[in-house]
């Protein structure tokens, strides 16, 4: 039983993907006025296969850049994020898998 407990607690990739996606969109908002890409397929899809290279990027170095040319209404992103920034908007990621473990251990 607590094995299964365990696996229904999964954690993949993409839960890290969405956190970091949320991200970019909210600080794509702020610093463009309002300009909101969530409903822009096209764009989000660029943001999240950065992501997705930022994450791997992350997981051997400090910091990893994200650089889109035009994301939205001619606009590009240009930022970057770093591995404790990264930790902290997935905290409650980590925090959620940990106390099955530690029930199970």
């Amino acid at each position: 039983l607590k094995l299964k407990q365990l696996l229904a607690t999964h954690l993949g990739g993409e839960d890290f993907d969405n956190h970091l996606v949320q991200h970019f969109v909210d600080e794509f908002k702020r610093k463009n006025t309002g300009k909101d890409i969530s409903t822009n397929a096209r764009a989000l899809r660029q943001v999240r296969t950065a992501c997705e290279r930022a994450k791997r990027t992350l997981s051997a170095a400090a910091q990893a850049s994200i650089e889109i040319d035009l994301l939205f209404e001619g606009i590009d992103l240009y930022t970057s994020i770093t591995r404790a920034r990264f930790e902290e908007l997935n905290a409650d990621l980590f925090r959620s898998t940990m106390a099955p473990v530690e029930q199970v251990c």
